[in-house]
């Protein structure tokens, strides 16, 4: 699958894409003369966006070879942390200065997630999706760029937590919670109940984990 014909995507955005999407995943090893060809650029320029991708922990030594990196459990805990504050903050925000338009899209995001509901990796895909909308209409861009660098940090998570059985369906009534708290301009509440989801999201995982030892 070569991804020709988007010259705004230099190399580095286009592996980056891949891991985020699940092309690859944690594991995953990389080899310069694949990515090449798969996106159809030289070998220089993946080069260098390996290197930059390894300098931001993406990316990490396996002998010779470069491979896409995990997380481990102290990660996860501190990405968690920080999710919860920022994306709290988000909330807040948003129930300050979001449109009525912005939240209308909100809320038509989760009525057609109900579709994903047997699909775990579509409803993640949707879930990033809506999160980052909440990250939007925050309309703060220096949260919306240190969100984004979080997110980023999330693709390292080997398996979504809407894997598991009910959670997707529990997801979405705890979206559309924060939606109407939202809608009625309640920062506080907002910001909680977004905490919450993610606080819940976060014991799923956990549960998920001590089962594999």
């Amino acid at each position: 699958m070569k991804l020709n014909g988007e010259p705004h995507k230099d190399a580095y955005d286009l592996i980056l894409e891949a891991i985020d999407s699940g092309v690859y995943r944690p594991g995953s090893r990389l080899v310069e003369s694949e990515l090449a060809e798969r996106f159809g650029v030289s070998r220089t320029p993946i080069r260098e966006a390996l290197q930059r991708l390894e300098t931001q922990s993406l990316l990490t030594r396996d002998g010779r070879s470069l491979i896409v990196a995990s997380l481990d459990h102290a990660q996860t805990a501190e990405l968690y942390a920080v999710r919860q504050e920022l994306e709290g903050l988000a909330a807040k925000l948003a129930a300050q200065h979001a449109a009525q338009e912005e939240i209308a899209v909100l809320r038509d995001m989760v009525e057609a997630d109900r579709a994903l509901l047997n699909d775990p990796e579509a409803l993640a895909r949707a879930n990033r999706r809506f999160h980052h909308q909440i990250h939007l209409a925050s309309h703060n861009r220096y949260l919306v760029q240190q969100l984004d660098l979080v997110y980023r940090s999330m693709a390292l998570m080997a398996r979504t937590s809407l894997a598991a059985a009910g959670r997707g369906e529990k997801a979405l009534e705890e979206h559309m919670a924060i939606v109407d708290a939202i809608a009625e301009r309640d920062g506080e509440r907002a910001a909680q109940v977004l905490k919450d989801h993610l606080s819940i999201a976060f014991v799923v995982r956990l549960k998920e984990e001590a089962e594999k030892d």
